[in-house]
């Protein structure tokens, strides 16, 4: 992960909440966020779902979140399939099917190809960014997060 130099807000970051309904990042403020774009075409992504899942069954909580956003266009059946195919249980459903989230973090320099992983405080900055796949359940991973709690 690179540090973000300066720090960033990320608060006004859009995508569809479990509902369905418009949300922002700020409607998260209170938790750390690893936040992951990743879609089902993209074979980095789809292997590190797992870790991502692990890594909110272990310390996820009132204090920090996954936040996995999904930015298969189309409908919500090809997303949601594969999640219940590989059994993803832990993770909250977060949706952008026209890749506006994408292209906001592309033209921030932030984002490059999938998936995308961004690190936010609880105030909606952003701390740290990647580029590329990451074995989030590692104990490396968990130190990173719990330090920036």
């Amino acid at each position: 992960m690179l540090p973000a130099d300066p720090p960033l807000s990320m608060s006004s970051l859009a995508f569809n909440g479990p509902d369905g309904a418009a949300m922002t990042v700020a409607e998260l403020a209170g938790k750390t966020l690893l936040i992951n774009l990743w879609a089902t075409w993209c074979a980095p992504c789809r292997e590190e779902m797992p870790a991502l899942n692990e890594l909110q069954a272990t310390i996820g909580g009132p204090d920090f979140e996954v936040v996995a956003v999904n930015l298969d266009t189309g409908g919500d059946e090809r997303p949601k399939a594969f999640l219940q195919e590989i059994g993803i249980d832990e993770l909250t459903y977060y949706r952008d099917s026209t890749l506006a989230l994408f292209n906001n973090l592309k033209r921030r320099g932030l984002a490059i190809g999938l998936p995308v992983t961004l690190l936010v405080d609880e105030e909606g900055c952003l701390l740290a960014h990647m580029n590329g796949p990451a074995e989030w359940a590692s104990d490396d991973a968990k130190r990173l997060i719990e330090a920036a709690m």
